[in-house]
């Protein structure tokens, strides 16, 4: 289930803080592992660290000022793409940090990191998401973003890693599992 009551917190307590200046600054939150949190290893369940990170990008995305806007607008946000890397175990009643900000972006999409930390300075774990804002026709493109949030400021250079990891991404199959459906429609291909 979607932690709702969480989110309106990191929502209030976003809302109370100041506007991130630049598009590329880090929005900070505090958490705590509760035990619905726990996977079987009592220690927090991967599919939730994915869920909590929602909660440090709207509340990112709260102090930018896009959530005004995508209301304003009739406007959405989506995921296109992640790569998550987990080091670290959080286990129950554990407090931990999570950072979130926008790294770049290029012609259609956002590129976002988010990362949490625990108390002795360890990172537990890492994300890279590709997000994109839309409408009913599909993708708008971050500089009509921008634009309308009265920002004209310029991407930075996109980190080596992240394009990389687009390039990786841009040879992936899709739809996945295509090529073993074509063999099996055609045997002698």
């Amino acid at each position: 289930m979607f932690p709702i009551v969480r989110m309106a917190k990191e929502m209030f307590v976003a809302a109370q803080q100041a506007p991130l200046e630049n598009l590329t600054d880090t929005h900070v939150s505090h958490h705590i592992c509760w035990p619905h949190d726990l996977d079987i290893w009592m220690e927090l369940n991967n599919g939730r660290a994915l869920s909590l990170y929602d909660l440090g990008r709207t509340a990112m995305a709260q102090r930018a000022g896009l959530i005004t806007l995508l209301r304003q607008n009739k406007w959405a946000i989506t995921i296109a793409g992640s790569s998550t890397r987990f080091r670290r175990r959080i286990r129950m009643f554990e407090k931990f940090e999570m950072r979130s900000r926008t790294l770049c972006w290029d012609d259609k999409f956002i590129y976002l990191e988010q990362s949490m930390w625990k108390k002795n300075g360890e990172c537990a774990s890492h994300v890279l998401y590709r997000s994109a804002v839309t409408d009913k026709k599909g993708l708008i493109p971050p500089e009509k973003v921008l634009g309308a949030m009265g920002r004209q400021q310029p991407s930075r250079p996109i980190p080596g890693w992240v394009a990389e990891w687009i390039r990786a991404d841009s040879h992936r199959i899709w739809p996945p599992m295509q090529d073993v459906v074509t063999a099996a429609q055609n045997p002698a291909v």
